[in-house]
């Protein structure tokens, strides 16, 4: 052991003979000191903890080996094991070559038969710990930049997808009007209304799988490549859609899928052309008669197989009629109860306000919606978009008077 060394002046009470064994075994520093906060014994934890000799340690104070600023936080402490008997708390211990070393302080006062006051004080290394804590900052610290960054750019994603954002427009004997509502940040739903050759009209609504970063840097390309399809008339609708399936197939991941309705507006010849690629059954409210029609899938969701077939389907139109096309975002709404609300919502709304403009349309439905889920948290992106046919257009619009209106759910 290493108590062989006893400073003059210092007398070691008899009872520390008897656990100087029990002392040595534990794996934690050990010291012991008397009422005048001198060290009366260290163990050999201690020692190699310290990096001094016994023969440095026993006979001296703590004020020998501390700052005066770390002797006056030791002093306080000391005072509180006074008043309660015992104390813990987190502190350093004075290497030789005058580093730190982070320790757990343990101490506890007792008294001898002889009323001698003595202090039992225990060190235990925690600069592993502190390693790891100061490791840890240092990666929260990384993280939260990288938030930071993640942050801006979805910040910068959200603007441009904001820049997208629907717009009221009247094209030729059409009024077009649009509604999104985001979940996250950015997201997958995406509509394009696109006039072309001065005759048409072209208008998309598309819902993509999930929500979110990967669904919105999805959603692009599918865009992408509609506009380019739709752009150069591309022939045949169902033929479009067909090229967009095998594109989705071709490029996309295993679980990514997407649903479409596509509408082709000939209003010239009073027809409205439409496919339907799983997407939910648009609503074609007919003015004369007040009647719903309920334009059903064509077709399966875009991407399962690149050999999907889309058939395309044709309506009459006239003067007054409304079509309304949306995402499930607005259909599965849940209230508190987890009721959804259903394309009854939808139909509910349409029937009630038959003469309203496609405008407030749009904004009664997303009224019902949100005053049905009350407080639910949103489980999808939300879009929708009414057209309403205002007449027979009479002639072609030309080219430059052609308008070209893209919108996303972000």
């Amino acid at each position: 052991m290493n108590q062989g060394h006893n400073p003059v002046g210092i007398e070691r009470p008899e009872w520390l003979e008897t656990v100087e064994g029990l002392l040595e075994s534990l794996n934690e520093g050990v010291i012991i000191t008397d009422d005048c906060n001198r060290i009366l014994f260290v163990n050999s934890c201690f020692v190699e903890m310290i990096g001094r000799p016994s023969e440095d340690l026993v006979g001296h104070v703590s004020a020998e080996f501390y700052t005066p600023e770390e002797f006056a936080f030791i002093l306080r402490q000391i005072e509180l094991s006074v008043e309660t008997g015992r104390n813990r708390f987190e502190f350093v211990l004075p290497l030789k070559d005058g580093s730190r070393m982070p320790v757990i302080v343990s101490s506890r006062r007792l008294e001898d038969p002889d009323g001698r006051e003595f202090a039992i004080v225990t060190f235990t290394d925690i600069s592993d710990q502190k390693s790891a804590e100061a490791q840890l900052r240092d990666a929260n610290g990384r993280l939260e930049l990288r938030q930071k960054e993640m942050d801006e750019d979805l910040a910068l994603a959200a603007r441009v997808q904001q820049s997208l954002a629907p717009k009221s427009i009247v094209w030729g004997g059409l009024r077009v009007d649009t509604y999104y509502h985001p979940v996250r940040t950015i997201g997958g739903d995406f509509g394009l209304v696109s006039p072309f050759d001065g005759e048409h009209l072209n208008l998309l609504v598309c819902d993509v799988s999930g929500h979110g970063i990967g669904s919105a840097i999805l959603m692009s390309g599918l865009q992408a490549f509609l506009r380019g399809l739709t752009a150069r008339g591309c022939g045949e609708i169902a033929g479009v859609v067909e090229a967009l399936n095998r594109a989705v197939h071709q490029t996309s991941p295993d679980n990514f899928y997407a649903t479409l309705f596509y509408a082709h507006f000939d209003p010239l010849r009073r027809q409205l052309h439409y496919v339907s690629a799983g997407h939910e059954p648009a609503l074609l409210l007919r003015k004369r008669t007040g009647c719903i029609h309920q334009l059903e899938s064509t077709g399966t969701v875009l991407g399962l197989t690149d050999r999907s077939r889309f058939g395309r389907r044709t309506m009459s139109i006239e003067a007054g009629d409304v079509l309304v096309a949306y995402t499930d975002g607005i259909t599965d709404a849940t209230d508190a109860a987890g009721r959804e609300w259903t394309e009854s919502g939808v139909r509910q709304v349409l029937e009630s306000q038959a003469d309203a403009r496609a405008s407030h349309l749009v904004g009664l439905i997303m009224n019902e919606v949100d005053r049905f889920a009350g407080n639910s948290v949103h489980a999808d992106d939300r879009t929708a978009v009414a057209v309403r046919f205002t007449g027979m257009l009479e002639r072609a619009i030309p080219k430059e008077d052609s308008i070209e209106l893209a919108f996303a759910a972000a």
